[in-house]
């Protein structure tokens, strides 16, 4: 690891040691000539331009200065180095700074829906053409690829959301700057107690999208979504509109670890159908 780590980066590897990196890829934690820490993500399977297109979207999320995310310090085809953060937990003031954060990270916006590279999701790649129409590009790339990871009633629920997708999608919204892969996890407390963005799958997206994904694997800090309302409100139905959003990452869950998780798009599909 100190080879690779000082062929991407060109600069002398102290010391590396393994760390939790999550369920898809391996951590390190490296210390660099001159005492920085590093943290690196690496994985041998890892697909051609993944990390590159993870230092283009933390960067891309960095622009509007509304959310804190972690300096990309170096990448390769094998590993992305960053900033290492110190963990803390997240206090009452870091969680209404990351609502508001997110609200004005999402109001900078994209130039459309979608991206200029797939998404990369574990072995995942996913399909991420711009479209001007929000409804029509969640069931075309988002949904319609993943629906062979679930059979039988599951797939026939999610493509009877596919078919009423305009119905059930709500008013119409600009794109929004989405981090695309929002669950808690990827909220990193700091030592100070304020939020950090980890591990985005950024295109422009519909808003909804990221603040669905943050209640889907458990409760974020209730202040996280009351100062987003407060700063940038909602539209009416957007209750009614979570599990819809949720069932993209639960068709990407049903994809790379399969078992619960079909029932789980099952139940969501169905919920979201029977509002029509």
């Amino acid at each position: 690891m100190k080879e690779r780590v000082e062929g991407v980066l060109g600069r002398r590897v102290v010391d590396a040691r393994r760390v939790g990196g999550g369920c898809i890829n391996e951590g390190w934690r490296v210390e660099l000539e001159g005492g920085e820490q590093a943290f690196v993500k690496t994985r041998p399977e890892a697909a051609p331009g993944e990390y590159a297109a993870e230092a283009a979207a933390l960067e891309w999320l960095a622009e509007p200065g509304a959310v804190r995310v972690p300096r990309v310090i170096g990448v390769g085809e094998d590993l992305l180095a960053l900033e290492w953060i110190d963990e803390g937990s997240l206090g009452d003031e870091g969680a209404e700074e990351l609502g508001r954060g997110l609200a004005a990270l999402h109001e900078a916006g994209g130039d459309a829906f979608g991206g200029d590279r797939p998404l990369h999701i574990g072995r995942l790649t996913i399909p991420n053409d711009p479209a001007p129409d929000w409804p029509a590009f969640y069931a075309a790339n988002r949904l319609h690829p993943l629906v062979a990871a679930v059979d039988g009633r599951a797939a026939k629920a999610v493509e009877n959301v596919c078919d009423r997708i305009h119905d059930l999608a709500g008013p119409s919204e600009p794109p929004a700057r989405l981090h695309g892969d929002l669950w808690g996890g990827n909220v990193l407390a700091g030592a100070d107690g304020q939020g950090w963005l980890i591990d985005p799958v950024a295109y422009g997206g519909h808003r909804e999208v990221d603040l669905a994904m943050l209640r889907l694997f458990g409760s974020p800090h209730p202040r996280i979504l009351d100062a987003y309302q407060e700063v940038s409100p909602l539209a009416d139905g957007h209750e009614e509109r979570v599990r819809l959003w949720q069932l993209f990452p639960l068709l990407v869950h049903a994809a790379l670890f399969g078992g619960h998780y079909g029932a789980q798009v099952e139940s969501a599909a169905e919920s979201v159908m029977a509002r029509c």
